[in-house]
């Protein structure tokens, strides 16, 4: 699984200009399947974010996660997080999980984020999307399980 987070200060996707979700202060988590991703992949991926330090404490340091505070999360499917440039000018995307196991995958990390207690939006799976998002910081991560 690949992830791409960004600390935000407002955040919020739109399908056809109808708004399907927002957050305040938390993180926006593009997430992808990849092939050959395991059967654990959707909960490492939500402990590891869970429990990112990248929010400030009282000193301004990054020492805070989403759990420490209260955060919400807007996780966003985005396969093209899987596009392979190393070849010509066009991304390729056969690394990407099959639609089905993406969705499926996409579905068990949304579950695992909301288990862990983090309030949650999110967007709709192979939907033409609007993700719209002040990011903080800036701050943003790319990550791999």
């Amino acid at each position: 699984m690949r992830a791409l987070i960004q600390r935000v200060s407002t955040a919020n996707v739109s399908i056809e200009g109808e708004a399907v979700g927002q957050i305040g202060p938390g993180l926006v988590i593009l997430i992808c399947a990849m092939q050959g991703d395991g059967d654990d992949a959707p909960a490492k991926m939500a402990a590891k974010i869970a429990k990112l330090r990248v929010f400030k404490d009282d000193d301004g340091k990054m020492n805070r996660s989403i759990l420490d505070t209260g955060g919400s999360a807007l996780i966003v499917s985005q396969f093209t997080l899987a596009g392979d440039t190393s070849r010509g000018n066009r991304p390729g995307f056969s690394a990407a999980a099959a639609p089905e196991d993406g969705r499926a995958a996409y579905e068990a990390f949304i579950a695992e984020v909301q288990a862990l207690g983090i309030t949650t939006q999110t967007g709709r799976f192979g939907a033409d999307m609007a993700v719209s998002l002040t990011n903080d910081g800036p701050v943003t991560l790319w990550l791999e399980i």
